[in-house]
């Protein structure tokens, strides 16, 4: 009887990141799965709902801690969300949460550039404390982060 079947957590579906082991560096190595690319593409286009179905999706179906890789930029993608509407606990909690689950994807994973997706993340958490909730609707809308791509990926058109 296997981890799942038995319902014992996998401890990849914890609420902490992987370990950043040989397995999961290797696997950072693959290209970047087409439902990834197409929940970068939402993400970028400020789609955070839809970001979030689309990654889901290959969060749930994708085996092993590498998953924890979409979990990671949905959640970022997720404060943005609760940012855009107001909600300074839930952006506040979920940009925290993003960058800590993407720490041993950094600094690449699958040609997203982890590193600098965690350097925005937190960066924007920072100026939306520094603003408090009450004033949350001042933020600087230029400082949501984008997920960059290297190599050859092209985003979905």
């Amino acid at each position: 009887m296997d981890d799942a079947s038995s319902g014992a957590p996998r401890p990849y579906n914890a609420r902490r990141p992987p370990t950043r082991d040989a397995d999961l560096i290797n696997r950072c190595q693959d290209p970047p799965p087409a439902e990834l690319l197409l929940g970068i593409e939402q993400f970028n286009q400020r789609e955070y709902f839809e970001c979030h179905e689309t990654l889901e999706n290959l969060w749930n179906r994708e085996p092993g801690p590498i998953r924890v890789l979409a979990k990671g930029i949905l959640q970022v993608g997720v404060g943005c969300y609760h940012l855009l509407r107001g909600n300074y606990r839930g952006a506040v909690l979920k940009l925290s949460s993003g960058a800590d689950y993407l720490e041993p994807f950094a600094p690449q994973c699958r040609q997203v550039e982890v590193g600098r997706l965690i350097a925005d993340a937190r960066r924007l958490h920072s100026e939306i404390v520094a603003l408090g909730p009450e004033r949350i609707g001042e933020i600087d809308l230029a400082l949501l982060p984008v997920v960059h791509l290297s190599g050859d990926s092209k985003l979905p058109r």
